[in-house]
């Protein structure tokens, strides 16, 4: 017979509270300890951080204008992306789609993708990656900026060759393979 008073001690116990995390108000239009890279043409806003979730995701706001977008790449972990304002063109594994305000995909670990702003407007996207560790690579690769929406500079063609072969030479250590043409 089943002590149905009993206290299961197994390992679906949800684990005690911890009062040193406390809740996390992101303002990403006026919070200014908030860190803004530019990267590809587009401007990252890095909201949460591996180390803010305890290692379980990272949240990054991205403003991309039209024509943006990182070039096809795959890593190895999951990518879930919410279009807030716009729409953007994904590729999947070569398939092309295109995908709305209020709409969501979830990129599996390890598929080739990609996406490209392929509208004459603006887009904005809440990037979720689990587990965490892009939004460090976005920061070492990345141009710091001062907003949201800041373009950051517009680099020449040695510019940009040098944060191809930053992006290149730091893609391993993020579990990131850039599928560039050679």
């Amino acid at each position: 017979m089943v002590d149905k008073n009993a206290t299961d001690t197994g390992s679906t116990q949800i684990p005690a509270d911890d009062p040193k995390r406390t809740i996390l108000l992101l303002q990403p239009d006026s919070n200014s300890k908030l860190r803004h890279v530019a990267i590809v043409g587009d401007t990252y806003t890095i909201l949460l951080t591996g180390e803010e979730t305890c290692g379980r995701y990272s949240l990054i706001d991205m403003h991309v204008p039209p024509g943006g977008g990182p070039p096809p790449h795959r890593h190895d972990f999951e990518e879930m992306f919410s279009v807030l304002e716009g729409q953007v063109e994904f590729t999947f594994r070569g398939t092309k789609t295109i995908v709305r305000t209020g709409e969501t995909v979830n990129i599996p670990a390890n598929a080739p993708h990609f996406f490209h702003n392929s509208s004459g407007q603006n887009a904005r996207l809440m990037c979720m990656c689990s587990p965490p560790g892009q939004e460090q690579f976005f920061m070492e690769v990345g141009i710091a900026v001062s907003s949201r929406t800041d373009p950051g500079p517009l680099l020449d063609d040695a510019g940009k060759k040098k944060q191809k072969e930053l992006s290149l030479a730091l893609a391993s250590k993020y579990k990131t393979e850039l599928l560039l043409p050679q």
